[in-house]
């Protein structure tokens, strides 16, 4: 039987590790599009956009997490995502994600200054990311 070649997958919010393990592949949302990252990847930093982080595991099973954007570093043998807010795919909330997602555009019809707009504009962009998000995770169950 061939070796079966893993990379050690770390995924970490500001408030705890969301995933750690061996995976054969990540599939994430990077700043200059969707990026495909095997074992032995050449060294890599670069930013994500709000989206699905997709790890495909060693024992063949799959796992979603959202992230709101962050930082991805990519050693030979590691890969390690960095993101201020990181949701297990299992515990994204449709109903609260489209409480957020009316808050964040009531914010932007009520914007008064490009500041107002621009945060607004951006919290809207991450609960539709986490929206969509989650509807990819439910078409994997």
């Amino acid at each position: 039987m061939a070796e079966t070649h893993t990379i050690h997958v770390d995924v970490v919010s500001a408030e705890e590790s969301i995933f750690s393990g061996e995976a054969r592949f990540v599939a994430l949302p990077g700043e200059a599009g969707e990026l495909g990252i095997y074992p032995r990847h050449t060294p890599l930093i670069t930013r994500v956009k709000p989206g699905s982080v997709r790890i495909e595991k060693a024992d063949g099973g799959e796992e979603f997490v959202f992230v709101a954007g962050g930082i991805l570093e990519v050693q030979p043998n590691r890969v390690t995502v960095l993101s201020d807010t990181a949701i297990r795919g299992k515990d994204l909330d449709e109903e609260k994600a489209n409480e957020a997602k009316a808050a964040a555009e009531e914010a932007l019809k009520n914007a008064k200054t490009d500041i107002d707009l621009a945060k607004a504009t951006s919290e809207l962009a991450v609960m539709a990311a986490q929206l969509a998000a989650l509807r990819k995770y439910r078409q994997t169950k």
